[in-house]
Parts: C-alpha cells; sequence; structure tokens
C-alpha cells in the first residue's frame, strides 16, 4: 500500500479533479460517505456526535458528514471553528447546504468562547474532529490550539477527518497542539504522519476510506513509502505442487556462531527450516560443530577450523566459497565474532559470492570502516542491522539514526547497494533505488535475544525458494512479526523467546496462503 505524504496527494487532488473530471465537491461526499461507514461499523451503538469543522476542506468534509449522519437519525452538534476570513469553495457549498437543511450550527470565531459547546459534546456518544486536514503546516495556536486541547480532554471516543488537527501530514514529528483520536479515517491512502512514530501515536486505528479516485492514481503518485500489507504480500507463500521435492526449494549455507554463541547458528539455521528451505547447511567452528549439529536437527553441520579463542581459523574462506557453488543462498554473521581472522574471511566471502547474501550481527560489524566493499560485487545483498549496527556502518550515532530512521535507511540502502532492513519498532526496508516499506507487525516481547538470528534464517529460507532479495526481505520481516504477534497472545511480551517465533511461524506463514 502506498504511504503519501501531502503534496502528493494533493497532485492526485488536482489529477482526478482537472484531468479525469470528478468534481471536487463529489470527492468530498464520497469522503463523508466513508466517514458514516467507518463510523457505524466501529461505532454501532452511536447515536450523537459534536462535530467541530475548521474553516477550509476538513471542515468542509465535518459539515458533509453532519448532514449524512442526521439523515441517518443521528443527533447532531455542529461547532464552526473559524479564523479571520470566511469559508470558500467546497466547504462553503456544504455550509450551505447544512443551514438550508435546517441544521443548527455553532459558530466560533477567535474572541469566542468555545467551552460551552465542549461541555456540550462531553454528553455525546462522539466527538468528530474536523478542523484541519493534511494541509496544515504549522503549528496551531489561539483559540485552534485551545480547541483541540479541549477535545483531548473530554471522555468520549474521537474521530478524526483524514489526520488529527495540528499534526504534519508529511511528517513523523509533532509539530506543537494537537488531538489524540481513538480513529482517525483517511481518504485514498495513509500519510506518512498515520504511519510514522511518534505521530501515528497520535492517529490511534487508521482506516482508509476509498474516494472513488482510480487507483493507478495513487501508484503513480510521487513518493518512496509503503505500507506493508497482508492482502499485499497473500499468495507469495504458495501451495506447493504435489509432485515436489526438497531440491525443488533452495539449499541455504549459513556462516555463523563462535565459542558460547552456538545458539545464534541454531536459531538461524531452524529459521531458515522453518520458512520453507529445501536444504540449509550450517558451516560453523569445529569447536561448536557438535552443539549446532545436535540443536538443529533438521539441518546438516559442516566444522570449519577453528582458531585458539574457538572463532574462524584463517583458512576458511576458500572453503565456504566452495561450499557456496551449489547453494542459492548465503547467510553471514549470527554469532561469528569480529576478530581480526573472522573480519577478513567474511570480507572475502562476502564479496567474492556468486550468490544472494544475507548479512547480520557480526557479519555486519565486519565491515565497519569498510562501508564501501559491501557495494561491489554482483550478487544481491539483504542487510539486516539494528540501529546500533548501522550507526557503526554509517559512522553516525544511534540518536541520528533514530531521529530519521527513514532517510538513514535510504542512504544504507544507497551506499551498500544493498536492501536494508532496519530493525526495531516498525521495522524499515530500504532498496537501493530509494523505496522504503513499514511493517506494522510484532511487539517489544520480540526484543530478546536470538529474534534477529531467526529473521535472519527467515530471509535466507525465502530467497532459497525464489524470492528476489527485496521480496525475500519484506516477506520476512512479516512473516516474522506475525509469528511474535501469535506468541505474545498465547505467552505475553515479557516471556517471549527466540524459540517461540520458531514455533509460530508455520501459523505466521499460513495466514499469508491464498
Amino acid at each position: 500500500m502506498r504511504v503519501l505524504d501531502a503534496n502528493a496527494m494533493r497532485e492526485v487532488d488536482r489529477i482526478a479533479v482537472e484531468k479525469i473530471g470528478i468534481p471536487s465537491v463529489v470527492l468530498m461526499e464520497n469522503a463523508a460517505i466513508g466517514l458514516v461507514d467507518a463510523i457505524g461499523e466501529r461505532y454501532p451503538e452511536a447515536m450523537s456526535a459534536a462535530i467541530f469543522c475548521g474553516p477550509g476542506n476538513n471542515g468542509g468534509d465535518g459539515l458533509a458528514l453532519a448532514r449524512h449522519l442526521s439523515i441517518r437519525g443521528y443527533q447532531i452538534e455542529i461547532n464552526l471553528v473559524t479564523g479571520d476570513g470566511d469559508m470558500r469553495g467546497d466547504a462553503l457549498v456544504q455550509l450551505d447546504i447544512c443551514r438550508n437543511s435546517g441544521l443548527a450550527i455553532q459558530e466560533f470565531g477567535p474572541e469566542d468562547s468555545i467551552q460551552q459547546s465542549m461541555e456540550s459534546a462531553s454528553r455525546m456518544d462522539l466527538v468528530v474532529d474536523a478542523l484541519f486536514g493534511t494541509g496544515l503546516t504549522r503549528p496551531l495556536a489561539g483559540h485552534f490550539a485551545e480547541a483541540v486541547q479541549a477535545m483531548n480532554v473530554l471522555s468520549v471516543p474521537c474521530v478524526a477527518v483524514d489526520l488529527p488537527s495540528g499534526l504534519n501530514a508529511s511528517s513523523a514529528e509533532y509539530m506543537g497542539p494537537h488531538v489524540q483520536s481513538e480513529i482517525t479515517v483517511t481518504f485514498a491512502a495513509p500519510k506518512i504522519a498515520h504511519i510514522l512514530l511518534p505521530a501515528a501515536e497520535a492517529a490511534g486505528e487508521v482506516v482508509v476510506a476509498d474516494l472513488g479516485i482510480p487507483v493507478d492514481l495513487i501508484e503513480n503518485a510521487s513518493g518512496h513509502l509503503h505500507l506493508l500489507t497482508k492482502e499485499d504480500l497473500t499468495g507469495l507463500v504458495a501451495p506447493r505442487p504435489v509432485a515436489s521435492h526438497k531440491g525443488d526449494y533452495g539449499h541455504a549455507l549459513i556462516v555463523a556462531g563462535s565459542m558460547g554463541k552456538a545458539g545464534a547458528a541454531i536459531l538461524a539455521a531452524r529459521g531458515a527450516v522453518r520458512s520453507g528451505a529445501g536444504l540449509v547447511t550450517v558451516a560453523t567452528p569445529e569447536s561448536i560443530a557438535q552443539t549446532v549439529d545436535l540443536g538443529s536437527v533438521e539441518s546438516m553441520t559442516i566444522p570449519l577450523t577453528s582458531n585458539s579463542s574457538g572463532g574462524l581459523g584463517e583458512s576458511n574462506a576458500a572453503t565456504i566459497l566452495d561450499l557456496a557453488m551449489d547453494k542459492q543462498v548465503l547467510a553471514v554473521g549470527p554469532g561469528l565474532g569480529t576478530e581480526l581472522e573472522t573480519v577478513e574471511i567474511v570480507r572475502s566471502i562476502v564479496e567474492q559470492s556468486k550468490i544472494p547474501v544475507v548479512l547480520d550481527a557480526d557479519g555486519l560489524n565486519c565491515f565497519v570502516g569498510a562501508t564501501d566493499l559491501l557495494a561491489s560485487g554482483g550478487a544481491p545483498r539483504v542487510l539486516t542491522p539494528h540501529p546500533g549496527e548501522l550507526a557503526r556502518l554509517l559512522g553516525v550515532t544511534v540518536q541520528e539514526i533514530q531521529v530519521d530512521r527513514m532517510s538513514r535507511v535510504q542512504e544504507g540502502a544507497r551506499c551498500t547497494r544493498s536492501v536494508m532492513v532496519l530493525k526495531g519498532n516498525q521495522t524499515l526496508i530500504a532498496d537501493p533505488e530509494g523505496s522504503v516499506f513499514v511493517n506494522t507487525t510484532g511487539n517489544p516481547g520480540m526484543a530478546t535475544g536470538g529474534a534477529g538470528d531467526v529473521l535472519t534464517g527467515i530471509i535466507a529460507g525465502l530467497i532459497c525458494q525464489g524470492h528476489d532479495a527485496s521480496t525475500a526481505a519484506c516477506l520476512g520481516v512479516f512473516v516474522h512479526g506475525v509469528a511474535g504477534d501469535i506468541s505474545r497472545a498465547a505467552l505475553g511480551e515479557a516471556s517471549l523467546t527466540a524459540a517461540d517465533l520458531l514455533a509460530d511461524l508455520p501459523e505466521a506463514i499460513q495466514q499469508l496462503q491464498p
């Protein structure tokens, strides 16, 4: 699903009106009908609403909504909060219709107190915020700020029209005073403020209503942000033909583990197996090979020469590259360590690999100070850093990553020519061309050791089965999060472990089968 900023949505509206010929007032009517449908579905017992309308088109949407709700038998209170200018355009048309229909409208200017209307609104079933929508670019002040602050203290569910008033549709950051809504009904496509935190917290549940705008206008709109949804991903994990065999689903090679970190190799191997790889081989230091072999009975284990501390010995690069010759994917990093010998081996095998590479954890740390090496070579790569690992790769602080996650993940994908997965709340997946995909599955219970190793295995397993790097990353992150949500429902967040993700991964994948 496309996620647009305010300028892109404005251009979509313009094309719909000027080139396709949909009258703008028809779009406003469609918005009102979408609002009515959403309210009826989510608040079936509600029969009264206080609607606060601003002076622009968002207020026009609110006025059209008031009329449609009134026709359906709702008790309606319309509160028109204006500035220094008069309403115009389609909003004025809606105001005239409401007046001609006999609907009572309370008007409030900069000098008027809105407190009495707020007290009345507190006795209604719903309050509707239709003050300002996606066109707002500066903080609310004066009586508009007072209005949104007063709305927030009402103990009544709040429905925001298009965007909670006070937010900038094109930004994840708060500008100033803003409405905190229970649900937000937006139109045609979600906007950046609906999706990215912290602004998304103010939007509550987001419902996307159809305006009757052709889908291709939205798909071709400017911008690079996409929302991963179940509907978009369903069918990517198709049922297997009856006559298929393990060779049809690829062979993954995982280079992982060191003394004390055999679990990382085990979890990655089992993630690849659970995600559907036909065969999985783990190449791991001989010091832990038996532990890995016993911990992942569905995969094969090949011991590599160990150094004195139980990590990879210096002679392993050629062995690993030979092992990769007949494989479909090479996953490198979980639990490897970053000793000098290991760094040299990892850099060598990643640079020379002829097959797709999934690089995680210590595999990423091996390229700190040498990020340019990741941009060389022709094989597709998926990098799966957490904020600290991406900060080290880019030579910035973690705070700089977290302040603008979207720009930083795009930077990482661009400079490494790789698909970049920035893990964390709302994991982001970026491709080298600049597209960014936002994941909304998963929960804080997944902040536990080994969860990232499982993800590495899942993505590798999906590449094994023929998915390209970007699709495998998006699909892998999504089902990994769904598995976490299934685990949380059964176990809560505090007790969730990486092994629980593996146990619930089959159900997560099954949910995406047609």
